[in-house]
């Protein structure tokens, strides 16, 4: 027995790294997981970039010469076909790409990291560079991830040493996905990783900072939307701003609850996934050889609204448009995120309100562009219920920050209309969705051991209460707490407080039952 403890102390040890030495280590290797991360993103941003223009110039053929029509659809369902095929091989690159990154971390899920890897690589390229109303962020995050748990699995780490990095990988690709690495940051924590201890939030900054220092080596220093002229808004306005947040809270239900039923729709037809995916290419071609400038996730439209002068009905128009058009793409299955085009439809949701106030409120004009901008945070405040990464993502995207409190007043009203509206964060919606597919389910083993982490948050049921007067759920022993800078080896008669990273150990089958369990008790919703 003796021996037995012996080697279970061991074991735990080696599982937790807190040591300082530890510390440098992981930072070391985040920095290293951030600069490939970086380079890969890189790469698929300058061929998606290329490829993007190849087929505006194909659709614009179209339009001069109906000769190429047939053609330019033919191409677009072998795309779409060879994207179904890729789908069906590994159902883990569907859609976004995020939930899953989300159901790996809550161990809920698994992945061939080198096979999404590659899949998604060239999939995304597709959808992305055909025109499909998808955004690059999604498939950036979880590139990210998979060069994260390529490294883990290569150097041979333990299994929560390889959520760090899976965490801190999401974070690169998303930094370099838009020239923002704190947003990139804060997403992966607030969003994906939401209990996080100072070593992730270590390692997730390393891997951002790194990976958008290798982005800014090739795309520059210019900010991702670099609004020239955009002045902050003056308080005695701010009541126009609590009314936009209203719309794009609404707005943003609507893009919710769209999405959800576009995925229930395409359930009901019970086509092939090939035929699924043919679907939105077929669209694509339709909206490329008509309204071009609604194709792909919608950056060009973006940067173009400072500029136009569009009539409220054909901004309506736009925005019903692009709705049904993100609808038809996302729901089908096919590779790509939703960040662009939700911030796309934010910003003519926000031009639209901007029009009215200005023509019937007295709004003066040259303040239209901060609706428009401000807009972008609200409906991502709304969809994703994430308003802290909605902030620093605009900020950081329109290279400005001018706007914190414009922003956040959005934010904040847009996210208590949606859920008012009782709208579902979107992310936490699609892995629900996929988490009922049982063919994705994660299988673990009983003998092999892992570590899993809640933050003990104020008013939560562990917080000032003992160990031993906690529930804890079958199988689990409680092996660490950070409190701190320090690191406490618990007893039964230790009380917990608000603010402790508490670690358990328990074995990989039961780990996610586990993990729901202690975070539910953790937490004080």
């Amino acid at each position: 027995m003796e021996i037995f403890m012996k080697a279970n102390h061991l074991r735990t040890k080696k599982m937790l790294i807190y040591g300082e030495l530890e510390k440098y280590r992981i930072l070391a290797e985040s920095l290293l997981v951030g600069l490939l991360v970086g380079l890969v993103i890189v790469m698929h941003r300058l061929i998606l970039s290329n490829v993007f223009s190849l087929f505006k110039k194909f659709y614009n053929m179209g339009r001069e010469n109906f000769i190429y029509i047939p053609l330019i659809f033919a191409v677009l369902i072998f795309l779409g076909y060879i994207v179904g095929k890729s789908v069906k091989l590994d159902p883990m690159i569907t859609g976004s790409g995020i939930p899953q990154v989300e159901g790996i971390l809550l161990r809920k899920l698994k992945q061939k990291w080198y096979s999404v890897l590659v899949l998604k690589f060239v999939s995304g390229l597709v959808c992305l560079g055909t025109g499909l109303s998808l955004g690059r962020e999604g498939p950036s995050v979880q590139i990210g991830s998979c060069v994260g748990e390529g490294f883990a699995e290569t150097t041979k780490k333990m299994d929560n040493e390889k959520k760090y990095f899976i965490t801190c990988g999401a974070s690169a690709g998303l930094a370099a996905a838009f020239n923002a690495p704190m947003a990139g940051v804060m997403f992966s924590l607030e969003e994906a990783h939401k209990n996080f201890s100072p070593i992730v939030l270590l390692s997730a900054i390393s891997a951002s900072l790194a990976a958008d220092f290798a982005s800014k080596n090739f795309f520059g220093l210019k900010p991702s939307l670099n609004f020239q002229q955009l002045s902050a808004m003056p308080l005695k306005y701010y009541w126009a701003l609590l009314i936009l947040g209203v719309v794009v809270g609404i707005s943003g239900t609507i893009f919710n609850k769209g999405l959800l039923i576009s995925q229930i729709l395409y359930k009901k037809t019970n086509l092939s996934i090939e035929m699924k995916c043919i679907i939105p290419f077929i669209i694509t071609g339709i909206v490329g050889l008509t309204l071009p400038s609604l194709l792909g996730g919608g950056h060009d439209l973006i940067m173009s609204l400072q500029n136009l002068n569009i009539s409220t009905k054909l901004l309506v128009f736009y925005i019903i448009i692009k709705f049904i058009f993100t609808f038809i793409c996302f729901g089908s299955g096919a590779p790509g995120g939703i960040f662009f085009p939700l911030l796309t439809l934010g910003s003519l949701v926000g031009d639209l309100v901007g029009i009215i106030m200005v023509t019937y409120f007295n709004i003066p004009s040259h303040y239209l562009l901060n609706f428009i901008v401000i807009a972008m945070a609200g409906h991502f405040a709304a969809i994703v219920k994430s308003p802290i990464t909605a902030i620093i993502l605009i900020s950081e995207m329109t290279g400005s920050l001018n706007h914190l409190l414009s922003l956040a007043v959005v934010s904040l009203v847009a996210l208590l209309v949606s859920d008012l509206l009782n709208t579902k964060p979107i992310y936490e919606a699609l892995l629900d969705r996929i988490l009922q597919s049982n063919h994705l389910s994660l299988e673990g083993s009983y003998n092999k051991k892992t570590l899993v982490e809640v933050s003990v948050e104020l008013g939560s049921v562990m917080d000032n209460n003992y160990i031993k007067d906690v529930a804890w759920p079958e199988g689990c022993l409680v092996v660490s707490i950070l409190r701190g800078e320090k690191e406490i080896i618990p007893c039964g008669s230790t009380l917990l407080l608000a603010g402790d990273l508490v670690t358990v150990m328990t074995n990989e089958k039961t780990a996610p039952n586990v993990l729901d369990d202690i975070s539910k008790k953790a937490s004080c919703y």
